[in-house]
């Protein structure tokens, strides 16, 4: 039970980790949203990256405090191996060629539920980013060939 109540405070912090990076993708995109309209494929590429940039580093922070909620486990003992076991973990791979001890494996489904939420949250920002950024793109063409 108590590696369920661990799991859970972990899982509560990413997702804080993620509303913060989250928002602060929104307000760059919203900063920005002005290059869409010169119509160049820089500006364009400049903004869409941005967003996808920042919600990157999101899940790679949830990645490493993942990993390191495992090194203070005594899981593992070098942080490559539990950065590495974190990240197949957040990524649903499962590979299952690093495996934790009994005591600590519930903890693996947990972080990859985590995972599937977080980048699901990201997939879906980005794909708003890009559809207005379409849709702002579509909108300035049509207004210069008027």
């Amino acid at each position: 039970m108590a590696n369920v109540l661990l799991g859970l405070l972990v899982m509560i912090g990413c997702l804080l980790v993620q509303a913060l990076l989250v928002v602060v993708a929104i307000r760059i995109y919203g900063r920005n949203r002005e290059l869409l309209e010169a119509r160049t494929f820089g500006s364009t590429l400049a903004v869409i990256s941005s967003v996808m940039l920042v919600l990157m580093v999101g899940n790679f922070l949830q990645i490493v405090i993942w990993a390191m909620v495992f090194m203070q486990l005594g899981e593992f003992t070098d942080f490559a191996t539990a950065t590495y076991h974190s990240a197949v973990n957040f990524a649903t791979l499962g590979y299952g060629d690093i495996v934790m001890t009994e005591e600590h494996r519930i903890l693996g489904p947990m972080q990859s539920l985590n995972g599937v939420l977080m980048v699901g949250v990201s997939t879906a920002v980005v794909m708003s980013a890009l559809q207005d950024a379409v849709r702002q793109l579509r909108k300035t063409r049509e207004a210069g060939n008027q």
